[in-house]
């Protein structure tokens, strides 16, 4: 399996560094004949080409067997027209990468939470209110005057149904529930409209439990209630807010897995940013990136009915909760003392040592 890498910017080459020696040491155990093609994106390549995207890394994505995607500072890069573009934001819409799925599981001693946490929201992740996935062409923000900005909410019944859809075959290989988020109580048309396919979707799984909340309502029960949760599914915005959320109420926003998945390709990026005052310094939590590169094997061995990705998905996921199962063999952000590399070559250690008992 070929993997396309973009390590990306401020902590995004060290974390993939270390994503890349776990996937190494699995590899080592099972045979999975994974390559590694890593290539320059973000402000290494905006400097080097004039673009944060060059043409020829993104044609490599239907290429692979997977893409790994590092954080990316986005915020920091030119108009586009200058050669700013949000190799995120690009990938998703470009590839129709719909479902972002996200799930967050509770860590006894790391957790704030009275009740344990067990949950994966899908979120829509081509549109809604995100000015740069919104238009066919100019942006999805812009001002009348300088005095008044105005957004567009892009909703459209394809979007709703596919990630809908995703969601409830996921809910099949867990414990059967889905929740639908929205506001259709203000947000009368689009969100209506989100909720009318998602009920429609419903109906294809009969199986399945719908429940429907309000998303505020959603962010309180997530402190309170979090085991009323089994898959949620909502809209771009929404999900990003509660995932987030979740993740943070579970452990940390370190600790969440990622990926980005289409019908035919998947990319795994972690949950966080680029946090460019931890670049450099050997002190970033790679775990988010190594479970989102967990996640990626498990998508593409299931798609493929391959079972020794899932069986790799599976060993690195129990020796990443290992190594955090030790309070002294976590990142210093947990409260340990083990820096970016460290971590890594723990988890790789731990891979091993499972890997030579099966």
């Amino acid at each position: 399996m070929k993997v396309l890498v973009l390590p990306g910017d401020g902590i995004g080459p060290e974390i993939t560094a270390a994503t890349l020696d776990v996937l190494t040491a699995a590899d080592g155990q099972l045979g999975l004949g994974l390559e590694f093609d890593v290539h320059d994106i973000g402000l290494a390549s905006l400097a080097a080409s004039g673009t944060t995207l060059p043409p020829d890394v993104l044609a490599r994505v239907p290429e692979a067997g997977g893409t790994l995607l590092g954080p990316v500072s986005h915020y920091d890069y030119p108009p586009r027209a200058e050669g700013g573009i949000n190799p995120s934001a690009e990938l998703r819409t470009r590839f129709e990468l719909f479902a972002n799925v996200r799930p967050c599981r509770s860590r006894a001693d790391l957790t704030v939470l009275r009740k344990p946490m067990d949950l994966v929201i899908v979120r829509e992740n081509t549109e809604g209110f995100y000015a740069d996935r919104s238009m066919h062409a100019g942006p999805g923000e812009f001002m009348p005057d300088p005095d008044l900005a105005l957004a567009v909410r892009k909703v459209s019944a394809r979007a709703c149904a596919r990630v809908a859809r995703a969601a409830f075959a996921l809910a099949r290989t867990r414990r059967r529930k889905v929740t639908v988020v929205h506001k259709a109580n203000v947000l009368k048309l689009s969100d209506g409209l989100f909720l009318r396919e998602v009920r429609a979707v419903a109906e294809e799984f009969p199986d399945v439990v719908l429940d429907e909340v309000i998303a505020d309502a959603a962010a309180a029960l997530l402190v309170r209630a979090p085991g009323r949760f089994d898959v949620l599914v909502t809209t771009n915005m929404f999900g990003d807010i509660l995932s987030d959320e979740a993740s943070e109420l579970s452990g940390s926003l370190g600790l969440g897995g990622s990926i980005n998945a289409g019908d035919d390709l998947c990319v795994a990026q972690a949950q966080h940013g680029s946090a460019p005052d931890l670049a450099g310094r050997d002190a970033a939590n790679p775990v988010s990136l190594i479970l989102s590169a967990a996640m990626l094997l498990d998508w593409r061995g299931r798609r493929d009915t391959n079972p020794q990705l899932v069986e790799a998905a599976e060993l690195i996921t129990r020796a990443v909760d290992a190594v955090l199962d030790n309070p002294a063999t976590r990142t210093a952000d947990l409260g340990g003392s083990l820096g970016t590399a460290a971590f890594a070559a723990r988890v790789a250690d731990t891979i091993v040592h499972f890997g030579a008992a099966r």
